[in-house]
């Protein structure tokens, strides 16, 4: 049976090839960030540089040399790199995608449409519909049918396919989506379709449901495999220029994508299956929190990676990170596995504004990293979040990014006055203190619904603060919240690139089938996890995985009879004999109850769909603390702004603090690319791998 999915193997061998460094990278929307591991020296080391919209492997080169020129390596030593990217994303969010169609059984050519009946704005008079990606002119009908047991009722002829393929050729489309009823229980009919298209149309992108997404439910199915085909000519075309631009230089490492189930896959399946890279960034911050919180020994952990874009809250809960099998961009339905991670439009560089109505409002928007804050000097006009805690002193104008680059007071002083504190009656002070409150709240918000879905409470828990903006919020997070413990780690701006560093290749399968869950169903059961076990066998040996070095771990969706939804429950070694049934449905009845706060043990339980995740574990020495020179004693003071006052606060050093200090707020401790505001009330420890721990002594909580 299958070993934990999370069991690390800690491996003696070098990188790739026996190159000695290895390079995790997460593209942002306002920075760069990498960390280097160099097995010579057992040493991890961050470095950043601005993102570059335009093309963003040119920041990712850019970045490589700044390291290696830093660093004292060569690019052929570069065993490893390891790349999360917002490509996918973006793409989406700014309807940068292909022009692509559908091909689906006729007579459901509605799909994408007719969704499902359920209304989000219930109060809303004349409701946003949910985005057709694909127009009803380029969805097309193929005349078959197939069952939902697989058997097939209408069999697609020659003539069929021929007029699919002349309409897709006089439509002129760059991609195709096909997902035809009931594929997922039987692909013949579109493994077929998909084979004469490639014939006729070479060139054009093609994705399967039975392939891309190959469980029930059609609508959630459809979605999917369209997402992934209008991305899929989206993502080809930067993977192939990032692959031409390290050819260019003889740069030969081994390069993977991070999906968003914080594994890494091939360029090739990534630009196959690009859906699943929507959450290639923030998974990094996850996996580093998963392996922050064991290090530590925190089982109940909220990480929260506040970069120049977004805020981005996963949960650790009981030494483990939730896996979700279906998520939304853009209230559209993604139906793959992915991290449980929630996404607000809150970073450093949101922007700040008076509406019509005299209201603040602080983002979604975002100035990014061009022209950025108005403080970054680069043509920016709308202030930031990081003007604001830049004119209340909570960052060194001439520290940022490690004193590399200089920050604009006076013009970020002007932008607040003039757009916001004029027009609110405010001093610069105060509006630029509203600006911080209400993007507080906004964090605490985001953080509090993460956990009261799952039924879960925020005083349980420890705050792990992280990205290069979160760490001046973090004290005030958790203070609405009543966390009581914060934890800002080595190298928080880089931190998902940390996670990155030290993902594995990983693939996920899985089966639908709808049955009772009982001891008759044991022998399906093993049938299928069999035939998924032969096809993750395939994957990982064509990746290069020998033998030893791949786990697996089976899951199965459970729901009470009668219910429209499941919860995934892992099957760890309980295997298919009855016993382990009824061990794998007691699981369900508990995790059911604490998500819910009720369960049916009398009630039968049915199974929807069996799930397989196999890991395969890439080669990785083990790091090294980095030597810390402890001064033990601050910087020196300045002004800073705390709730509604100036007063003083010292300024620390990171690398300045050892065991032997502690720090009570008020207190500012910089680092090259962020820094922790310490409000008061708090106090603050240097503990065990150099991470800096806060807990809050105030009353209340």
């Amino acid at each position: 049976m299958a070993a934990d999915l999370y069991a690390r193997v800690v491996m003696s061998a070098g990188n790739h090839d026996g190159k000695p460094v290895r390079i995790g990278v997460d593209i942002g929307g306002t920075f760069t960030d990498f960390q280097i591991l160099d097995s010579r020296s057992g040493q991890i080391r961050s470095f950043k540089v601005p993102t570059t919209p335009e093309d963003p492997s040119l920041g990712l080169m850019e970045g490589i040399h700044g390291a290696a020129a830093r660093d004292g390596f060569r690019l052929d030593e570069v065993g490893y790199i390891l790349h999360g990217t917002t490509i996918a994303t973006n793409a989406v969010l700014e309807n940068k995608l292909a022009r692509g169609a559908l091909v689906t059984t006729a007579g459901f050519e509605d799909v994408l449409e007719i969704g499902r009946h359920n209304r989000r704005d219930i109060y809303a008079t004349w409701p946003r519909p949910v985005p057709a990606l694909v127009p009803r002119s380029r969805r097309l009908g193929l005349r078959e049918r197939m069952k939902a047991d697989g058997r097939a009722e209408i069999e697609p002829g020659e003539a069929d396919f021929e007029v699919i393929i002349a309409r897709l050729a006089a439509l002129k489309v760059d991609a195709v989506a096909i997902s035809l009823l009931h594929a997922y229980a039987n692909p013949a009919h579109e493994a077929r379709l998909a084979a004469r298209i490639a014939e006729a149309l070479p060139g054009l992108a093609i994705s399967c449901s039975s392939t891309v997404s190959p469980e029930i439910r059609e609508y959630e199915r459809t979605s999917t495999t369209v997402l992934n085909a209008l991305l899929q000519p989206v993502v080809r075309f930067y993977l192939e220029r990032l692959e031409r631009r390290l050819a260019a230089e003889d740069f030969t490492p081994r390069l993977l994508i991070v999906q968003s189930n914080g594994g890494v896959c091939a360029p090739a399946t990534a630009a196959a299956e690009p859906v699943r890279l929507l959450l290639s960034g923030p998974s990094g911050g996850a996996m580093a929190a998963l392996g922050l919180s064991r290090a530590l020994g925190e089982a109940n952990v909220v990480a929260v990676d506040m970069g120049g874009t977004s805020y981005d809250v996963s949960v650790v809960r009981e030494d483990r990170l939730e896996i979700v099998t279906q998520s939304e961009i853009e209230r559209l339905p993604v139906r793959v596995p992915m991290i449980d991670i929630r996404t607000i439009g809150a970073g450093g560089g949101s922007i700040a504004r008076v509406e019509t109505g005299g209201g603040l409002r602080v983002g979604p928007e975002s100035a990014g990293a061009r022209p950025g804050p108005v403080c970054y000097g680069r043509g920016g006009t709308e202030p930031t979040v990081t003007d604001a805690n830049l004119v209340l002193g909570r960052l060194d104008p001439a520290f940022f990014l490690g004193g590399k680059m200089a920050l604009d007071l006076e013009g970020a002083r002007a932008a607040i006055a003039g757009r916001i504190g004029t027009p609110l009656g405010l001093a610069v002070d105060a509006a630029a203190a509203g600006i911080l409150r209400l993007t507080n709240t906004s964090l605490a918000a985001a953080i509090r619904v993460s956990l009261f879905e799952k039924g879960l409470d925020p005083r349980d828990f420890t705050l792990l603060s992280f990205g290069g903006a979160g760490s001046v919020h973090a004290c005030a997070v958790a203070e609405e919240l009543a966390i009581r413990r914060i934890v800002f780690p080595v190298d928080a701006s880089t931190l998902s690139a940390r996670g990155i560093l030290e993902a594995d290749i990983e693939h996920a399968f899985a089966r639908s089938l709808i049955r009772r869950f009982d001891a008759a169903a044991g022998e399906s059961l093993a049938r299928m996890e069999a035939e998924m076990q032969a096809q993750a066998e395939a994957q990982l040996a064509a990746d290069g995985i020998p033998p030893e070095r791949r786990i697996f771990q089976l899951a199965i969706d459970l729901r009470y009879r009668g219910q429209a939804f499941e919860l995934t429950v892992p099957c760890l070694d309980s295997g298919f004999e009855p016993e382990g049934i009824a061990a794998i449905a007691g699981r369900f009845h508990a995790q059911h109850e604490q998500r819910f706060s009720y369960c049916n043990p009398g009630d039968a339980v049915e199974m929807v769909t069996l799930r397989l995740a196999a890991k395969g574990l890439l080669p990785r020495p083990a790091a090294v603390e980095n030597p810390v020179e402890a001064a033990g004693t601050p910087l020196g003071s300045r002004a800073v702004y705390f709730a509604d006052r100036w007063g003083e606060a010292a300024i620390w050093r990171r690398e300045a603090i050892d065991a032997t200090v502690e720090i009570t707020g008020p207190a500012m401790i910089e680092e090259a690319y962020t820094t922790i505001y310490l409000a008061p009330a708090w106090r603050l420890r240097r503990a065990a791998g150099g991470h800096l721990v806060a807990d809050f002594e105030g009353e209340g909580g």
